[in-house]
């Protein structure tokens, strides 16, 4: 759940933060009719079936284990290599699609008890191929999220409530609320009403993919863990290993080599698998030269990086047919801290956002392009997003304007009904507002200073490294910084808990490594939320949605963005990407 886009090198947003600037001057010049601004998710016609696809990197993953990673390129490997329970289609990020699971999840009437059936015949890849796929290897590989040498995030988000579950334990600890009655039932019961949450999304991720206990404890008794570098795999594709099962196709920042593997079985997989090897390279450290080898060049495409302003308005002209842009479930922020004065005053924040250029914020990222002005929190593909007002924005909220622009009468009425006369902030005081020294970032903090200093604000801007950023002073509420201006979420899935509750739930305000940034505490939010996690799934859109509009009312941070992932491939290649990761799918990608 904590999964925010701007302290993850590897996750979208970050990506983007990397070099998706300005196109041109005007919105002209980032039309969002450039390139192929639909999602990319339709697969060709007639795919061709075989070849190698090359993926050109910057970075690593975060952890090639699939029960520990967290972020966007580890679920692109994972998407490829493993049978997670659930997962997508390309084209819909919110329909639970049966992977290893045999059907849709059984959620009981007092929502705690979440049963699944096992695909049996499912095989695991050498050295372990003649084994089968069971229920208690379901059982342990979500056991395993909580050992301390383990330590998997995002198990320890969505699964904590099962009974008996306990963070850091030691490896081989069991959890009494995992149960597997047969070789292909999976039972698991939870001290809380969650199996709206499961059934909505928390059951498709790659910690659900099965490891065998017998083969994998030897080396989850390591600290850490060594099972992702001798890990099995149980999708259409697997890490390159030798006869003992060691990953000598994973070169940490080098090199992760996919191959075919032996022991899948088309008919108990709904992916295709067109392609019979993807060679992911790593350590292309400069992305516009990666690029342009992308745009000119063969079976390739982009992985960890965004092209730069350069190679993205050179696909945009002169390779529409080779640009993506997907919508990443994500948006950017500007915070406002609301324990500090004068934003502690609900029409002091309606003011500021009715102030704030947003328009020129969108600009300073690329315009229409990469991304559409955001009016609400809830992102674009989150179940409730329309709900909550689309792209129109929350009804009743005269302070956000749908195109961006500043609305100064708007902003003079608030200002005014907050005391001060003239329409403007009044007061002399320095207003601390710390932002990120990233080229990019940087100019997106200046247009934001540049607003709050014509609504009459003394600011003191301070811009440091993105981290530093983040771990001294906006994630740290004892920091006192009033306005962060280069903040932002991503969905863990299409639910939206994932997107509300870690930056808007009073409960979730920590001393360290704190994501409500705005320190915001409303009991009214906080009790919606509270009731909305234990919610079924059909009800969780509506009560998420309404949670979205009590949140915009309050005005805690400023949005003004949804960002779309660029995404660029070689002309031979049929990419198709997926709304669920905001990424290439591999295991629907093929070559012309």
């Amino acid at each position: 759940m904590r999964r925010s886009a701007w302290t993850i090198g590897a996750t979208v947003l970050a990506a983007l933060s990397l070099g998706v600037a300005a196109c041109g001057g005007s919105d002209n010049n980032s039309s969002s009719d450039s390139g192929k601004t639909s999602t990319g998710t339709k697969l060709p016609d007639k795919p061709k079936q075989g070849g190698k696809l090359t993926v050109l990197w910057t970075g690593d993953v975060d952890h090639i284990d699939c029960g520990q990673t967290y972020y966007q390129m580890g679920n692109f490997i994972c998407n490829a290599t493993q049978k997670q329970l659930y997962a997508y289609k390309p084209d819909d990020g919110t329909t639970l699609v049966p992977d290893l699971a045999d059907g849709d999840p059984q959620v009981s009437d007092d929502g705690k008890t979440v049963t699944v059936k096992i695909k049996p015949g499912v095989k695991y890849s050498p050295p372990y191929q003649d084994h089968t796929v069971t229920s208690a290897d379901v059982k342990y590989a979500i056991e395993r999220g909580f050992f301390n040498n383990v330590g998997a995030g995002f198990t320890q988000s969505y699964y904590a409530d099962l009974e008996g579950a306990k963070i850091g334990v030691k490896p081989g600890t069991e959890i009494p609320g995992i149960t597997t009655p047969d070789d292909t039932t999976l039972v698991l019961k939870f001290k809380r009403a969650v199996g709206g949450v499961m059934a909505s999304g928390a059951l498709a991720y790659g910690a659900t993919a099965p490891v065998p206990k017998d083969y994998a404890a030897k080396f989850d008794a390591k600290t850490p863990s060594t099972y992702g570098e001798n890990q099995l795999a149980t999708g259409p594709y697997m890490i390159e290993n030798d006869a003992s099962g060691k990953a000598i196709g994973y070169e940490p920042s080098k090199r992760i080599h996919l191959v075919r593997n032996p022991s899948w079985d088309k008919s108990l997989d709904f992916k295709p698998a067109y392609l019979d090897e993807i060679d992911n390279l790593e350590g292309n450290d400069d992305p516009g030269v990666a690029s342009r080898r992308i745009l000119t060049g063969q079976s390739m495409i982009n992985g960890d990086f965004s092209p730069l302003p350069e190679n993205l308005k050179d696909a945009s002209q002169n390779h529409k047919d080779q640009l993506v842009l997907i919508p990443t479930g994500g948006g950017r922020w500007i915070s406002m801290n609301t324990t500090v004065k004068p934003f502690d005053d609900l029409n002091v924040r309606k003011a500021v956002t009715a102030g704030m250029d947003r328009a020129a914020l969108l600009l300073t990222r690329g315009g229409k392009l990469v991304g559409d002005v955001a009016t609400h929190y809830l992102a674009p593909g989150i179940a409730g997003f329309e709900e909550a007002g689309g792209l129109k924005g929350v009804p009743g909220v005269d302070f956000l304007s749908v195109d961006g622009k500043p609305l100064p009468d708007v902003s003079a009425k608030y200002f005014k009904a907050a005391g001060y006369a003239s329409g403007k902030y009044e007061g002399t005081e320095k207003i601390l507002m710390v932002g990120s020294n990233a080229g990019v970032a940087a100019k997106t903090a200046e247009v934001a200073k540049e607003s709050l200093t014509n609504m009459g604000f003394n600011v003191q801007m301070r811009l440091v490294q993105q981290n530093t950023m983040y771990t001294r002073y906006c994630n740290t509420p004892s920091a006192k910084v009033a306005i962060c201006p280069n903040v932002g979420w991503l969905k863990d899935f299409a639910d939206g808990q994932t997107m509300l509750d870690p930056t808007f739930n009073g409960k979730n305000i920590l001393e360290q490594g704190n994501s409500n940034w705005a320190q915001l505490d409303d009991p009214a939010i906080n009790k919606a939320m509270d009731t909305a996690e234990e919610l079924p799934k059909e009800q969780r859109p509506a009560a998420w949605a309404d949670i979205d509009k009590m949140i915009t009312e309050q005005a805690p941070v400023i949005p003004w963005i949804w960002d779309k992932q660029p995404l660029i491939e070689s002309a031979n290649v049929n990419g198709v990407a997926s709304v669920s990761n905001a990424q290439w799918e591999l295991a629907w990608t093929s070559l012309k």
